[in-house]
């Protein structure tokens, strides 16, 4: 059922000495190759630099590596007047970049928020203008949506006021009344609402 021993020997500490069988060499090299590019990519950005990597097989064979790429390094070395591209400034002028375009983003909704401001003070200003002219104060009149909390609990405030007038009022038509038949006089059934 369960196997007692291993089947590979796992992963060993192997010395560093060249590996004298040819056909071992070989295999050995074809299965570190992309392993061996992977730390020279990572060691030219961590730099920031551009290397050229060539490396001969057992056979002979040259394996070559660029990072960037071949053509920019070799393009760098044929032509000492070409600026080097640089990983660096062009992560660099990426970030900037993005970092530019969020500024631009906050500063646009900022923008649109003063302008709504500003479009709602033009509104109260000229209604106040209106309601001075007129000498009189229609806050009945004011959409509620367009309200901050501040002005909806003066628009309460108001409206309990004159609910608690007409109550009131309501009051002493009862008293004045009381003669003639409810029903008739008040409209059947209507009751009074408690702010």
């Amino acid at each position: 059922m369960a196997s007692t021993g291993k089947k590979t020997r796992g992963r060993k500490k192997t010395q560093m000495k060249m590996i004298e069988n040819k056909e071992d060499r070989l295999v050995t090299f074809s299965k570190r190759r992309l392993g061996i590019y992977k730390k020279i990519s990572e060691l030219s950005i961590l730099c920031g630099t551009e290397i050229l990597f060539i490396v001969f097989s057992p056979t002979g064979k040259p394996f070559s590596f660029g990072c960037p790429s071949i053509e920019s390094v070799s393009n760098h070395f044929l032509n000492k007047n070409r600026p080097i591209n640089d990983n660096t400034n062009i992560l660099i002028e990426a970030y900037r970049m993005v970092r530019t375009n969020k500024l631009v983003q906050h500063y646009n909704e900022v923008q649109s928020q003063i302008d709504a401001i500003k479009r709602k003070k033009k509104v109260l200003v000229s209604a106040q203008q209106t309601s001075e002219t007129n000498n009189t104060n229609h806050w009945w009149k004011t959409p509620i949506h367009q309200c901050n909390p501040r002005e909806l609990n003066e628009l309460y405030s108001r409206f309990s006021e004159l609910a608690h007038l007409c109550h009131i009022a309501w009051c002493k038509k009862i008293a004045n009344a009381s003669s003639m038949p409810t029903s008739t006089y008040f409209g059947n059934g209507h009751h009074r609402r408690e702010f």
